[in-house]
């Protein structure tokens, strides 16, 4: 008999107690599971993002600019000076890279010029610029003209890297009677660059 309590006492244990406090765990142990939600398809990998990352030769190397040490100024940049001509560049190719054309092809003063350079980077897919330290002032006709090395950078249309070394010359009108503020500042007016 006691033994047949004993037994009684654990089968009460084991059972279920029943009442609402219960139902809410019964009726989600009971319903069918749902079949998990397809992942999501892997999304392609960008054959720009997979590559790797471009590597133009350093200055002094063959390919390079110019290897000039020689510190610049750090002050405010006279927008007249060859050095304000070499911001320009740095803006012009800023523009190009955030994809802003139209903004980049305002900084040109030489329209069949631009057309050729335009027609060069057309094989691109990816283009970047090293600038490197302005000539000296040359001045003609009363314009003023400063040469700037620039080392073009990136990756053609087919994925291939490429780098070039070239020139960019710039003009400005200089400050006389009927000219205007725009023809004061900084254009592209030349881009010289093998190939």
């Amino acid at each position: 008999m006691k033994r047949a309590l004993i037994l009684l006492l654990l089968a009460g244990c084991t059972q279920r107690p029943s009442g609402p406090a219960n139902t809410a765990n019964e009726a989600a142990a009971s319903a069918p599971t749902a079949p998990a939600a397809p992942s999501a398809p892997t999304p392609p990998v960008n054959d720009a993002s997979a590559q790797a990352p471009l590597n133009p030769p350093a200055p002094g190397q063959g390919g390079g600019l110019r290897d000039d040490r020689t510190p610049i100024s750090e002050g405010p940049i006279d927008p007249k000076s060859a050095q304000g001509a070499g911001q320009v560049l740095q803006s012009y190719f800023a523009l190009l890279e955030g994809h802003r054309d139209a903004q980049a092809g305002q900084l040109w003063s030489n329209s069949a010029e631009k057309a050729k350079f335009d027609a060069r980077l057309a094989k691109y897919s990816e283009i970047h610029a090293n600038i490197g330290k302005p000539g000296d002032l040359e001045g003609a006709a009363g314009s003023s003209y400063v040469d700037v090395p620039v080392q073009i950078y990136g990756r053609l249309k087919d994925g291939k890297e490429f780098h070039s070394l070239g020139s960019m010359t710039l003009r400005r009108v200089n400050d006389i009677d009927g000219s205007t503020a725009e023809q004061r500042k900084w254009h592209i007016y030349r881009a010289d660059f093998p190939g």
